[in-house]
């Protein structure tokens, strides 16, 4: 089962509420995605770290109903 733009981002803000993403769809199938996202969260965490929270955040979809997510996480500045 294939998940939908809006529920990635739904999973991601239940864990990171301050994140600001956006997310495309890269092959039309709603299996293969393209995500960036910032948020105050990941200041002083290396991008493992960081790549490791979102993939928390999906709540083992990834591999599963997700098959396809490139990552792109950056800190925020106040």
């Amino acid at each position: 089962m294939a998940l939908s733009v809006d529920e990635i981002r739904k999973l991601i803000t239940s864990s990171i509420p301050d994140a600001n993403i956006e997310i495309k769809d890269l092959m039309g199938d709603n299996n293969h995605y393209s995500a960036k996202i910032i948020s105050k969260t990941f200041n002083g965490k290396s991008k493992i770290e960081q790549h490791k929270m979102v993939y928390k955040a999906l709540k083992g979809k990834m591999g599963n109903d997700l098959h396809a997510l490139a990552l792109t996480t950056e800190g925020q500045n106040e």
